[in-house]
């Protein structure tokens, strides 16, 4: 015990005045920590959207797609925000461009 209270005192004698640590430094692990969040979530998610986009916008009639419901088909008819997908023969649904989630390879789907 008496080894911390020997501290105590020489501290005490050096003047008491305690330098003020660089406000930069105690932002240091939130900015560090900002970055990595950064790099490892938003900018791949950012990312993504962005192909998502492109994706959507590079639709034709006669791709064949996959829905975010799991729902396979053709493009029948585009339109400025909707879609008309043959899921079979003579049977036609609407969706929204943005149901889309992924352009299947031409002749994936065997539809007579």
């Amino acid at each position: 015990m008496d080894f911390f209270i020997a501290s105590a005192h020489a501290q005490a004698a050096t003047g008491g005045a305690a330098a003020a640590p660089n406000p930069i430094m105690s932002f240091l692990p939130l900015i560090i920590l900002f970055g990595v969040f950064y790099f490892m979530l938003i900018r791949p998610q950012m990312k993504r959207a962005k192909e998502q986009r492109a994706m959507i916008s590079a639709l034709a009639k006669g791709d064949e797609v996959l829905t975010n419901g799991g729902v396979l088909g053709r493009i029948d008819e585009l339109g400025e925000q909707t879609l008309s997908l043959e899921i079979a023969p003579g049977v036609v649904v609407k969706l929204r461009r943005d149901a889309v989630s992924a352009v299947l390879p031409k002749g994936t789907l065997k539809s007579a």
